[in-house]
């Protein structure tokens, strides 16, 4: 049974909550934490409203024949030289990161996990319930309070954090969400702006007396505007709470297809805050699709073909190293989602390689670190960077030879579409759905830890195959009946498969969402746009 409620949480003029206040909720919805919030809201909602607008008429001309290519009015920014603010001490090594959702389980486990970084994901790896949007915030705080510790009732097992722990950076949500809970002058609260603030209000002091900082990832920019917000954000914070201005220090995924032609520019923007850009290659592939989502000629093969080596995703990370170590800030590499199978030794030794192999590119390249997304993946990725990465980071390798452009960043990658590629789409999208409604936002599937950015390319590449007709290798047409035969299919082996689990869960709410986002005329921005109505 749920605990009692609190009945009485002091509010600001002109907030209102939605969501259950349960026992110890109050401990981070304090009265002056939802006063910081307030104010955050009215201060920048309104920009956010804005450049929400300009994401949609950007799209708008790109859909009429337009391409993304770099801005002639910030040409400047990229030809001058100039570099960031000083790193602090503790994130000049960052050779391995791990990331995964604000659970208590987690938090003490990837802190623990050896690696130099844990970035602890209010977004991608988080289903947004309300439940667990505070409650991670909880646990988050309780960290720094040093009271992170607990012993599971069903099991026994007794978690503490070690004398050694990773670095903690926060991911909050991206501009485009709201927290649906939270209104102020009877207008939901930005997600991002609700994560941030909460977390930054509690714990920057803390984080600064234990000699580390409010540190933060920041997800889905579209724009150096964007990021712009994020600067007088974190300005308005910092002088909130009588810090020094650059106390705040933020790394920026780089994870639409527009941020890639504005890469110098969001340096720029946060240059005083700013330590790095991350390749978030997952998000990139589906904002690929949905940016190009009306031209016939970038059509992408079956997505395990879409690798990091070749076309578009390799100009985009050699170009990200580039940018990044020209304005000394480093360049961070992306996900590998395998996860160890200990009783299967030949599953876990192929993906074992496969991390290898990725990781190999990544330090040859010139990236600084990397994300892995399970504790056993740690050893194998630092082993690599070590042996080819002694020092600290590789901030001093300018990658001069690189010479990209905007063809070779919207290059499409050559291969085969097949019909077993609808069909790992279809069944990892809707598993990966269900598992959101419930709560759930970091699933394994077929020994990958997928989030939603896997959810997001099974269903764009779904919808850009059947709306433009694409021809499989073996000669058929991507059709309306074929997409249907094939979820049809699907569902029935799953169900044969999961029984009771099936009927109790929440699959059929997931099929119409899945079906409906690909058979729609018109492309969805995001599948967690309509998912989020469907949660508590």
């Amino acid at each position: 049974m749920p605990a009692a409620p609190i009945l009485h949480l002091a509010l600001p003029e002109g907030m209102k909550i939605a969501g259950p206040i349960e026992r110890g909720y109050d401990r981070v919805l304090t009265a002056p934490a939802l006063e910081f919030i307030a104010e955050l809201h009215r201060r920048f909602e309104p920009r956010r409203h804005e450049l929400m607008q300009a994401r949609v008429a950007r799209q708008a001309a790109w859909d009429s024949g337009a391409l993304p290519d770099f801005l002639p009015e910030t040409k400047k920014i990229r030809e001058v030289d100039w570099t960031i603010a000083a790193i602090p001490d503790d994130l000049t090594d960052r050779r391995v990161e791990i990331t995964g959702p604000t659970t208590r389980k987690m938090i003490v486990n990837a802190l623990n996990s050896g690696a130099k970084a844990f970035m602890a994901d209010c977004e991608d790896s988080l289903s947004p319930t309300w439940a667990n949007v505070v409650e991670g915030q909880i646990n988050l705080a309780d960290y720094w309070r040093g009271e992170i510790d607990f012993t599971e009732e069903d099991t026994g097992k007794s978690y503490a954090v070690g004398p050694n722990p990773a670095v903690l950076i926060v991911r909050p949500r991206g501009w485009h969400l709201v927290e649906r809970h939270v209104t102020v002058d009877k207008q939901p609260v930005a997600g991002a702006l609700f994560d941030f603030g909460l977390y930054f209000f509690h714990n920057a002091n803390a984080a600064l007396a234990k000699g580390s900082g409010p540190y933060f990832y920041l997800p889905k920019m579209e724009s150096h505007l964007e990021a712009r917000l994020w600067n007088e954000v974190f300005l308005f914070a910092e002088e909130h709470l009588q810090l020094r201005a650059g106390t705040i220090k933020a790394t920026v995924l780089i994870e639409t297809l527009p941020a890639v032609f504005e890469m110098h520019e969001i340096l720029y923007e946060l240059r005083d805050h700013i330590v790095g850009l991350n390749c978030g290659r997952w998000d990139y592939i589906f904002s690929y699709i949905k940016t190009l989502r009306t031209k016939a000629d970038r059509i992408l093969p079956d997505r395990g073909q879409v690798v990091m080596s070749r076309a578009f995703l390799k100009a985009y990370a050699e170009l990200l190293i580039q940018t990044c170590h020209r304005r000394g800030a480093f360049a961070m590499g992306g996900m590998s989602a395998f996860i160890p199978n200990r009783r299967d030794p030949d599953v876990n030794e192929k993906a074992l390689a496969a991390v290898r192999e990725d990781k190999l590119r990544e330090v040859t390249y010139g990236h600084d670190g990397t994300w892995v997304a399970h504790p056993d993946l740690v050893p194998v990725a630092l082993a690599v960077f070590d042996e080819h990465m002694p020092q600290k980071n590789q901030l001093s390798r300018l990658r001069e030879d690189v010479a990209i452009g905007q063809a070779d960043l919207l290059q499409p990658h050559d291969g085969t579409r097949t019909e077993e590629g609808l069909r790992v789409n279809t069944r990892v999208g809707i598993q990966y759905i269900e598992a959101w409604l419930r709560g759930n936002g970091a699933v394994p599937l077929y020994n990958l830890m997928e989030d939603a950015a896997t959810a997001e390319i099974s269903r764009t590449q779904n919808w850009q195959w059947l709306h433009h007709g694409a021809k499989l290798e073996d000669g058929r047409k991507v059709t309306p009946e074929l997409i249907e035969e094939i979820i049809s299919d699907e569902m029935l082996r799953l169900h044969e498969k999961l029984g009771a689990d099936f009927d109790n869960g929440r699959f059929q709410e997931a099929i119409v969402l899945f079906r409906d986002l690909v058979m729609s005329g018109e492309l969805n921005a995001f599948l967690t746009l309509p998912a989020y109505k469907l949660i508590e």
